[in-house]
């Protein structure tokens, strides 16, 4: 009986499912991995065949590089369902300072309004943040400034307005709480499905394509 030869792909396919938890630490293949570890080993010399031929690799949110594509995860916007994640996206306390300085435009200096409303719904505030930063072109947009409109969040007449950004924010914080955490989308991933679903009819320009990645990039720079 023949059996048929086995290709790298298969192999980075399950060295990659199977040592998920790991991957952040990796920052690209030429770092070594300890010799100990016979099966990262492995991964490490597979991921070193390819490297001249193979395409600039995709980066995860945190900055770090996932090394190696294969069949499985090319299909993969959003790699939070492999990637163990370290961060919740309940309540917690952050660095104002960092929040502060990376907030600009109509969200300038309105980092503690986004961790009051956190504390209020127990959302984490980065997130917040994350989600604004992205609705806005980071504090720009016209919804912004016009209707104090930070989450693109809207009403019977089209957009919402606000009185103020202040409570442009406690809204989405209220409406993320009940409608989605509350309800079991507890990954960015999750809550763009359904916040900013891809083909959806008030969408024609298909800006929801870039949702989530938009958002994942923004907190990956908070956190």
């Amino acid at each position: 009986m023949s059996i048929s030869p086995i290709s790298s792909d298969w192999f980075k396919n399950i060295a990659l499912l199977s040592i998920s938890t790991n991957l952040p630490k990796l920052t690209s293949a030429n770092q070594q991995i300890p010799s100990s570890d016979f099966f990262q080993a492995i991964l490490q010399s597979i991921l070193l065949e390819g490297e001249s031929s193979n395409p600039p690799q995709p980066q995860l949110s945190n900055g770090s590089i996932l090394a190696g594509t294969s069949p499985i995860l090319d299909n993969i916007k959003d790699f939070s369902h492999i990637l163990k994640s370290t961060t919740s996206l309940d309540f917690s306390e952050g660095s104002l300072e960092k929040l502060n300085s990376t907030l600009k435009g109509k969200l300038s200096n309105l980092g503690e309004q986004f961790v009051e409303a956190g504390r209020t719904y127990n959302i984490n505030p980065n997130l917040l943040a994350s989600v604004a930063m992205h609705e806005t072109g980071n504090g720009k947009s016209q919804a912004a400034y016009e209707k104090n409109n930070i989450a693109g969040m809207m009403g019977k007449n089209g957009l919402r307005h606000y009185d103020s950004v202040a409570e442009s924010i406690s809204d989405m914080a209220r409406n993320l709480r009940k409608n989605y955490l509350d309800k079991g989308l507890d990954s960015i991933a999750k809550i763009g499905a359904k916040y900013a679903p891809v083909g959806a009819n008030n969408d024609p320009t298909g800006l929801n394509n870039h949702w989530v990645k938009g958002v994942n990039n923004f907190f990956g720079t908070l956190v």
